[in-house]
């Protein structure tokens, strides 16, 4: 593990050295895999060289992704003194059985604990990842899940409707008849009764799939969903930085190798690719609009501002998208409102459902 932290601090260095004006830095969020087995000099090394490099805010949201079980009092207190002040912990469901189809070795008493003692650590901003429209799940158990996690008081709740992707085990068991396929109208029901059930408990519901306590919404993925760029370190890691779309090597092994070991990539790249990268795509304008609208679309409000959207590119949404929008209005899938003196245009709760539909329009 130090040497990849060795080589992440390297990217890093080679990233910023090419940037050709100083960065400004609002969030930083350590995800993907289990990043809070890092122990906390390792966080802190990373961190200084983020600062060192970097412009980074002085309140910046710092977060870490971390799986029940993985954690102890001890560890988030050293991560808080670190630098951490967001903890993201995978909870997925409050019932054994559901947590033992997705391959997970905690508990809901881990969950609990982990809670509690990111609090007591003095990490107050905790968001908790929920998964539901399970094969099998029934409304009733994704109710009491909502009901525990709801207790516990989290600043921040994610749920997301399980996908069936090749290549996963979950894809594999379906596609067998080793399970049941999910049941896509429960699956909205158990949607609109989050919607409703959250609301009633001071969740503000921000993103298609987010909700958050008044101020709490997630800084850095609003990054993502606002359509604004970010830079990305690690193996495996996507960024998006001047309409440049690019993605790192994905085997650790590799990514160490090409910064440094004996394939190290030596030829200078333009900012942001690092010798870690193997795919960069360079977005064409319509392709710049399209993820603008379907990013800006998941937020539950404000969707896509008129003004945003001319002061980037040049043209209003209405002209640019007239007959496409007033379609989805028409099928009560989108609505117009105003807001701060401009227009948005946003998915209506039926929109929310049914999301994917209105993303194809603007493909």
């Amino acid at each position: 593990m130090g040497v990849f932290v060795n080589a992440l601090i390297k990217e890093i260095e080679v990233v910023s050295s090419l940037a050709p004006e100083a960065i400004q830095v609002q969030t930083i969020f350590f995800g993907g895999g289990t990043p809070s087995i890092l122990s906390a000099p390792q966080i802190v090394s990373i961190l200084q060289s983020l600062r060192a490099a970097f412009s980074v805010s002085m309140d910046a949201e710092v977060t870490m992704e971390a799986n029940p079980g993985t954690i102890t009092p001890e560890s988030l207190s050293a991560i808080r003194q670190a630098g951490i002040n967001r903890i993201s912990i995978g909870a997925q469901s409050a019932n054994t059985e559901e947590l033992r189809m997705l391959e997970r070795e905690h508990d809901f008493f881990d969950v609990i604990e982990a809670v509690s003692s990111a609090k007591k650590a003095g990490i107050r901003n905790v968001n908790l990842d929920l998964m539901y429209g399970l094969p099998g799940q029934a409304l009733a158990t994704w109710q009491t899940t909502l009901k525990r996690v709801v207790d516990l008081n989290p600043t921040h709740i994610s749920a997301y409707a399980l996908t069936l992707e090749h290549g996963t085990p979950f894809g594999r068991w379906s596609s067998k008849g080793l399970l049941p396929l999910p049941d896509p109208d429960l699956a909205a029901e158990m949607y609109e009764y989050t919607m409703d059930f959250l609301a009633k408990h001071g969740y503000f519901h921000y993103e298609i799939s987010n909700w958050a306590r008044a101020g709490y919404e997630c800084r850095h993925n609003l990054q993502y969903w606002r359509s604004l760029p970010y830079l990305a370190f690690g193996a495996g890691a996507h960024g998006y930085f001047g309409n440049l779309r690019y993605s790192n090597v994905l085997r650790i092994k590799t990514y160490i190798d090409r910064l440094l070991g004996h394939d190290r990539v030596e030829k200078k790249r333009d900012f942001p690719l690092s010798p870690a990268v193997v795919s960069s795509t360079r977005q064409t304008h319509a392709e710049e609009i399209s993820d603008f609208m379907i990013t800006n679309l998941r937020l539950v409000e404000p969707g896509v501002l008129d003004r945003e959207f001319r002061l980037r590119f040049g043209i209003g949404v209405m002209e640019k998208f007239p007959l496409e929008i007033e379609e989805l209005i028409a099928a009560g899938l989108m609505e117009r409102a105003s807001l701060d003196d401009t227009q948005s245009f946003r998915l209506s709760a039926r929109g929310r459902l049914l999301g994917n539909q209105v993303f194809m329009k603007f493909i």
